[in-house]
């Protein structure tokens, strides 16, 4: 469970804190959050520490100072403000998951309408094989207040390649590799969730072939985008 230490305002992690604060933005521009629901976490590379927003702050109003400083047990290292209250569902993926570099939560609404309906996101859409390779998985149902949302989180994703769960009755949970990349699947997620939903009002989406979604999967994750440049 999240610790209660005492704050304090050491200024630490400065640019990376920023960085985090700067990437909230998404969620707002992408409709993911409402209010101050909602939160970016990223690791501190080379150390047992991450940042993640603060419980309750304004978006509009989220500086570096607004993101704090947690050991990955989800204890205050360094802030004036409470971490968010997600913030040990944060450290138990960080501590579960190493090469996890960014986790994001949100509850956008066409993709929380599926985690009310306990019911994953079925893989009817390149983009999905593309980005998720297969469809979005549900956790269980999980109370706020300990790791029990990030022990769903990791016993989910264990058997899947999606960077993203719809934990039940709550929201979207996503990791990558950065916070820029957990932030892309959040987005992507209730991007998909809301083509699949529209589809549903007109028909039954037709399935994707399994193989044909590991080719996707495969091309997109190796050879999309540009060649990295070499001297």
């Amino acid at each position: 469970m999240t610790s209660t230490s005492t704050a304090t305002e050491r200024g630490t992690h400065r640019d990376l804190r920023q960085a985090v604060a700067d990437l909230h933005e998404e969620l707002t521009r992408y409709q993911l959050v409402t209010w101050t629901s909602g939160n970016v976490s990223a690791r501190v590379p080379g150390e047992d520490l991450f940042v993640i927003k603060a419980s309750g702050v304004s978006y509009a109003e989220l500086t570096w100072e607004g993101v704090v400083v947690c050991d990955l047990d989800g204890a205050l290292v360094d802030g004036l403000l409470a971490p968010s209250s997600d913030t040990a569902a944060h450290a138990f993926v960080y501590r579960a998951r190493p090469e996890v570099g960014g986790v994001v939560h949100t509850h956008s609404p066409y993709a929380t309408a599926w985690a009310a309906r306990g019911e994953e996101v079925p893989c009817v859409l390149t983009a999905m094989a593309d980005e998720f390779g297969g469809p979005i998985p549900v956790g269980p149902f999980a109370l706020i207040g300990d790791d029990s949302i990030g022990r769903g989180i990791v016993e989910t994703l264990a058997g899947s390649r999606s960077p993203a769960v719809l934990m039940r009755n709550h929201g979207v949970f996503a990791i990558g590799p950065s916070a820029r990349a957990a932030v892309k699947a959040a987005v992507m997620t209730e991007d998909v969730a809301r083509t699949v939903h529209l589809s549903r009002q007109l028909g039954e989406p037709l399935p994707i072939d399994p193989a044909d979604v590991d080719r996707l999967y495969e091309r997109y994750q190796n050879a999309y985008g540009q060649p990295l440049a070499t001297d």
